[in-house]
């Protein structure tokens, strides 16, 4: 959308080096023989919670008091003044230290384990490669995604919650083989359902039901998107065996299946899809996918880019902008004013078609490079389905809606289709297809399976914690209507004992204890109803106008750095 697509985010380069630290605790091995992935069976109650995780980045030359600029790895140059913490470096170029790691999926198995259906974990389980004195290794790649997929295996699949892998950048060696594929499809063997088997190791995507005919998810292999990488063409029109065009088709097969058993699906990846990180052609037919299936879609998760944010897919990313590329490679804004233009530039709210929208959550990372520590917890609507009246969204089914012409999403294209240069262009070649948008759909009003809101845990002390005094996870905020945190003050007995807590009570911080001290909180900053892309919209348009408000976000978008 608008100035984001001319964002262009670098490839996070880390130093990096030896000496090794504490084992990565991986008290379970993966399973060898393959076994049919869990998913909740039908009409088992559900929390209504599921976590995102995102960018861990163990690194097993970690090393406390060495100079950050080894990477941590050394403690050479004495001289430095910043030396590496016991747990981690945070604000630094430096990768998670295995302590970190242990200490992470501690809290995570003693906190939440019990308390979530499902897990989105979008990739980059390795350290970067930035250490030229001590470069990375395949071996070293997938023992430390083994070692992690271990404690995910152990802490959530051997209590039936389903998780839900990707690949990221720094997980791969240089280009993406066959037998890379084969190494994942081993190493994520508990995971990966035995019908998308064949499929992952053709391109390592999937996907899978997290809630039986009801809900499902999609990861996908977003290096075939990523311009960062050369060993693929980019989705381009006249090569339908590129692995991007090829994943592409196979989505939106995907779609249209969930779509026609009216399920909903959340899509997962590594890097987000933005002009400044996917092919010209790989990014058009992402936002077009994603607008033909909105009432399909319940939300796209990514990582990658290790900041807090979100932003919009929109109608107006397909059409065909003139020389869009050399605009790309000349400008370059901070992300944080991107974001402020974008929001500024929206349309008014008379003008605004939400048919034409979509929104995309990036969550910050695990490893504390350049920022803290941080995890993600959202919250979703079950309460139809645990009451056993389950008021599934059966799909648009008003004539006039599914013959909308959606307007300017084919402005423009025309004119620059007629160029010699653009003639073989995705845009310009492919037929348009009938658009799937309904403003009773979960993703934009709210009803089962909607989204509700997030809550955003940190690691604030990780750079001052010692050997005895580990750092804590904690809340940085909510998205949530403070009122929404507890039951209602004024309700039947039933209500109160129905009441879905989006984070459970026992976790909640004393200034959220209870409704009344909520409301005047400083970690409520947003009071969102829901996650909606009408409250998406509305919160951007919030933002732009309320500068105490922005400041707010920006500070949760780098964490505080």
């Amino acid at each position: 959308m608008l100035l984001l697509k001319f964002f262009i985010l670098a490839v996070c380069q880390v130093a990096h080096t030896h000496v090794a630290q504490v084992p990565f605790t991986t008290q379970a091995e993966p399973s060898q023989a393959f076994q049919a992935h869990p998913s909740h069976t039908a009409h088992a109650p559900l929390h209504g919670r599921f976590l995102h995780i995102t960018d861990i980045h163990p690194d097993e030359h970690y090393r406390a008091d060495a100079s950050v600029s080894s990477s941590c790895h050394r403690r050479k140059p004495r001289r430095e003044k910043t030396r590496s913490g016991y747990w981690g470096a945070p604000y630094t170029d430096c990768d998670s230290s295995l302590r970190l790691m242990n200490l992470t999926f501690d809290y995570l198995e003693d906190n939440w384990a019990d308390k979530i259906d499902f897990v989105i974990w979008t990739g980059d389980s390795a350290r970067h490669d930035g250490d030229r004195q001590l470069p990375r290794t395949p071996v070293e790649i997938y023992r430390m995604n083994r070692a992690v997929a271990a404690r995910m295996e152990e802490i959530f699949t051997k209590r039936n919650i389903p998780v839900v892998p990707n690949l990221g950048n720094n997980d791969i060696w240089r280009k993406l083989p066959r037998q890379i594929t084969n190494e994942y499809a081993d190493i994520w063997q508990p995971f990966i359902p035995f019908s998308s088997y064949q499929v992952f190791q053709r391109g390592a995507y999937f996907s899978m039901e997290l809630i039986p005919n009801q809900v499902a998810a999609i990861s996908l292999n977003t290096m075939y998107f990523y311009d960062s990488n050369k060993a693929v063409g980019g989705c381009e029109y006249k090569d339908p065996t590129d692995p991007g065009t090829l994943q592409f088709d196979w989505l939106d097969v995907q779609l249209g299946l969930f779509r026609d058993r009216k399920m909903q699906v959340w899509l997962a990846g590594h890097v987000p899809p933005t002009p400044g990180n996917f092919f010209p052609e790989c990014f058009r037919r992402y936002v077009e996918l994603s607008l033909r299936f909105q009432d399909t879609i319940l939300g796209h998760l990514y990582g990658h880019m290790n900041v807090d944010f979100f932003f919009f897919l929109d109608a107006e990313d397909l059409l065909l902008h003139p020389d869009q590329a050399s605009v790309q490679k000349k400008k370059r804004y901070k992300l944080h004013k991107t974001l402020r233009k974008d929001f500024k530039d929206m349309p008014k709210k008379s003008k605004i078609d939400l048919d034409e929208w979509a929104v995309v959550n990036v969550s910050p990372s695990v490893v504390a490079n350049p920022y803290l520590p941080s995890l993600r917890v959202f919250s979703y609507n079950v309460t139809s389905y645990n009451a056993g009246a389950e008021e599934a969204y059966e799909g648009d089914t008003d004539v006039d809606e599914l013959k909308r012409n959606h307007g300017h999403r084919h402005g423009g294209k025309a004119k620059n289709c007629k160029k010699k240069k653009n003639r073989d262009r995705w845009e310009c070649r492919s037929p348009q297809k009938k658009w799937h948008s309904d403003k009773h759909a979960p993703s934009r009003t709210n009803r089962l399976w909607t989204p509700l809101g997030y809550s955003q845990f940190y690691m604030p002390a990780l750079g001052t914690a010692d050997e005895s005094s580990p750092p804590t996870w904690e809340l940085e905020y909510v998205t949530y209507e403070p009122s929404a945190l507890h039951p209602p003050l004024v309700g039947t007995a039933a209500e109160i004992a129905q009441f879905a807590y989006p984070i459970p009570p026992e976790l909640l911080p004393s200034e959220l204890g209870n409704a009344t001290v909520a409301s005047k909180s400083k970690l409520t900053p947003y009071g969102m109803d829901d996650l909606t892309i009408g409250s998406w919209v509305k919160l951007a348009r919030k933002l732009a106008k309320k500068k105490k408000l922005w400041r707010r976000f920006k500070e949760y978008m780098y964490l505080g750095g």
